[in-house]
């Protein structure tokens, strides 16, 4: 049985099939923000008011004499009540331009200036609205590149190819510009000329030669993210596809059409004699963006071309970690790889995932990235191949047998054979000269064991991925962190005492102009962050990516500022008192004056305690006790207004200040949060019984063990 549709089978196939390819949300977007009454009225009819906030006038596509198109601007949507032609903007667009659904939606995109006027609706057109983003004069290289470009643009502003990205843990603020990532979308046709005319037939012919385009006249790599490889020139040779949703039975890889050229990341093998190999260009982009630049690709597990090897041997590598997928195709095409390499000098490591996964599956599966990543290119197991050779120091005899030596690849010695293989991302230099020597000393690669035989090496420790350093002026109350043109300024940072939260007042704004976001939110919460980055994107116009971006690394520095606020705190407030040479010489001539007792009974009177010089001496001696290992405690028990406290604050009188803590009160968990050396060697004095009830259990244990700890 044969279903068929009430509209137009034009419509009711463009929409089954290109709906799935927009996001819902960029086209209810098109549909609530493009003005359909403006677009009515610039089709030359005019609109008056009917009924209460619609609008109507002469239907187009029809011969109306009375007015029978009614328009809503509230809802967006218009109907003829004549010849029943009804929609909404895009339905507008698709009629009266004569294109597609997919073409409609590119042209409203595009905005109003692509739809220009005119009398009539157009049954179908000859002539594209939008802009051609590539020459048909351009030479094939060129061509090809241009094609790149609008990839790379395409992908800027799609929502899905950008979320595949994020998927895949790829979503890193400089990967998309500095590797030129595009997406294939289906677009690229609607912007060429029209194959019935000239320019458009020759174009096309041109492109079908690259292999951009089918004999079908659809993209080739259409519904992929597109990854180009160049060549030493700087030309797009090769261009790798991957597609973004479902494969729908579609192979989920592809290139173009014949012999691979080009070698991807060429600025890893000029940069360094260590380089990772990956099967897959994704697979390289992971590791790239955990923080290892010196990283390159093969086209699948066959595809390790002559050009990639000449390009190796050109710049001197030295050392190959083979990333291959960890499965039977993977590891047979490492052992066949490893033997190529070694033929020309060069040490293979296998890098083994765990089986049945490749780089990016366990770079998301096991987090952080860039330290799981670093534990196995530590160690990655050795292959095949010439190993740096840690010679004992020669004899003077022994050593003139040597002297004139070749200095070929297996002679080099152990302090120079090793290739650094973990250099900063910020340290990578396109520009640095062809064959670089950038060498490290030897890890270690060979072993022997007490028997003199060698064990099978392991690759040299892999330093962690450089910490990217944010700078920051830090004021008594707030800290200012500039990145780009972006100023953000955050306040309330010395309130967040604890790890579990990081609550402060930010305001991200552009030096020079009005535009700026201010809001107060806890950087912890994943949703305050994203309405963040949303509604400060909006009101400065920026990317929110860059927000994004920018927000993760001032929330690293806040972390690092906080937990220097946190340890600075907790630090034992510890005051060191120096006393002048005459001073000393004046205690110890106290402390050895025969008459001491009396002359401290004499000072307490002075004090204005008269009497009880029993008492006097002893609460004198239990202050003094406090340098002793195990102190002495007193309890003044006496009668109301008996003098107690007079007694007590005299004796504390003779003694230094920096060495009293003076509480009217304690509660009961008060001594357990004091800090570890908070109370050694110092006077506790509490002014009255019923202030130290409550902590009397702690007072208790403290005398007794001299120490407390709570879980």
């Amino acid at each position: 049985m044969i279903c068929i549709p009430e509209e137009p089978l034009d419509r009711f196939f463009a929409r089954r099939w290109f709906m799935a390819r927009i996001p819902k949300d960029e086209l209810e977007r098109l549909k609530r923000e493009t003005d359909l009454a403006a677009l009515v009225r610039s089709r030359g009819v005019e609109l008056r008011k009917h009924g209460g906030s619609d609008l109507i006038g002469r239907c187009i596509f029809h011969d109306d004499h009375e007015p029978s198109l009614v328009v809503s601007p509230g809802k967006n949507l218009f109907h003829c009540l004549g010849c029943g032609a009804a929609g909404s903007v895009v339905d507008w667009v698709m009629k009266t331009e004569g294109v597609s659904f997919r073409h409609a939606v590119e042209l409203l995109r595009e905005g109003s200036s692509s739809l220009a006027a005119s009398d009539s609706p157009r049954k179908r057109t000859t002539v594209r609205r939008l802009p051609c983003p590539v020459e048909l004069e351009a030479p094939d290289a060129e061509l090809l590149g241009q094609v790149v470009d609008y990839y790379h643009e395409t992908l800027r502003g799609d929502a899905a190819g950008l979320a595949f990205l994020e998927r895949r843990g790829l979503a890193h603020p400089e990967v998309v510009d500095r590797f030129s990532l595009g997406l294939a979308n289906r677009t690229l046709g609607l912007r060429l000329p029209e194959k019935g005319r000239k320019a458009g037939a020759e174009l096309r012919r041109r492109l079908q030669t690259l292999g951009v385009i089918r004999a079908s006249g659809h993209e080739h790599l259409n519904g992929c993210l597109t990854i180009p490889v160049l060549d030493e020139a700087g030309r797009v040779g090769e261009v790798y596809g991957r597609r973004v949703s479902d494969h729908d039975g579609r192979p989920g890889h592809l290139y173009l059409p014949g012999p691979h050229r080009g070698v991807f990341n060429l600025a890893a093998l000029r940069d360094s004699k260590e380089v990772i190999l990956c099967e897959a260009l994704l697979d390289a982009l992971t590791f790239w963006v955990a923080g290892f630049p010196n990283v390159t690709s093969s086209f699948g597990t066959n595809g390790f071309t002559d050009e990639m090897l000449e390009a190796m041997n050109a710049y001197g590598t030295e050392r190959v970690l083979i990333a291959y997928d960890r499965d039977e195709s993977g590891d047979r095409a490492a052992a066949k790889l490893s033997e190529r390499l070694a033929a020309e000098g060069i040490t293979s490591y296998r890098v083994l995932f765990p089986r049945g996964m490749d780089a990016n599956a366990y770079a998301l599966k096991v987090t952080p990235a860039d330290q799981s990543l670093a534990v196995l290119l530590r160690s990655a197991e050795y292959l095949v191949g010439p190993l740096p050779v840690v010679r004992a120091p020669l004899s003077e005899e022994n050593a003139r047998g040597v002297e004139g030596g070749s200095n070929g690849r297996e002679g080099v010695s152990g302090s120079q054979g090793m290739a650094e293989g973990d250099r900063g991302r910020d340290q990578q230099r396109e520009d640095a000269p062809a064959g670089s020597d950038q060498r490290s000393q030897d890890q270690g690669l060979t072993r022997t064991t007490e028997h003199g035989q060698r064990t099978t090496p392991i690759a040299s420790p892999v330093q962690p991925p450089p910490r990217l350093e944010v700078p920051a002026e830090v004021k008594d109350n707030e800290v200012v962190i500039s990145l780009g043109d972006r100023r953000w300024r955050i306040r309330g940072l010395q309130k967040n005492m604890s790890y579990e939260q990081l609550r402060v007042n930010v305001l991200l704004s552009r030096p020079g102009a009005d535009a700026f976001h201010v809001d107060t939110f806890d950087l912890y919460s994943a949703r305050q962050r994203a309405l963040f980055v949303k509604q400060a994107a909006t009101e400065l116009g920026a990317k929110p990516e860059e927000v994004k971006g920018d927000l993760g690394r001032v929330l690293l520095k806040l972390e690092q500022l906080q937990d220097s606020q946190i340890r600075e705190a907790l630090k034992p407030k510890q005051e060191t008192v120096t006393i002048s040479p005459e001073e000393r010489a004046e205690a110890l001539a106290l402390l050895e004056d025969p008459e001491l007792l009396e002359r401290i009974v004499s000072d307490l009177e002075r004090c204005g305690v008269v009497g009880e010089q029993t008492n006097k001496l002893v609460g004198y001696l239990a202050a003094v006790s406090r340098k002793l290992t195990e102190p002495l405690a007193v309890l003044v028990q006496s009668s109301s207004a008996a003098g107690k406290s007079a007694l007590m604050n005299a004796v504390l009188s003779l003694m230094p200040s920096e060495e009293r803590v003076q509480y009217s009160a304690m509660t009961g968990q008060s001594l357990f949060y004091m800090g570890e050396a908070d109370l050694k060697h110092k006077i506790l004095a509490i002014a009255e019984e019923e202030g130290a009830e409550r902590a009397s259990y702690a007072l208790k244990l403290l005398q007794s063990e001299g120490e407390l700890t709570i879980a």
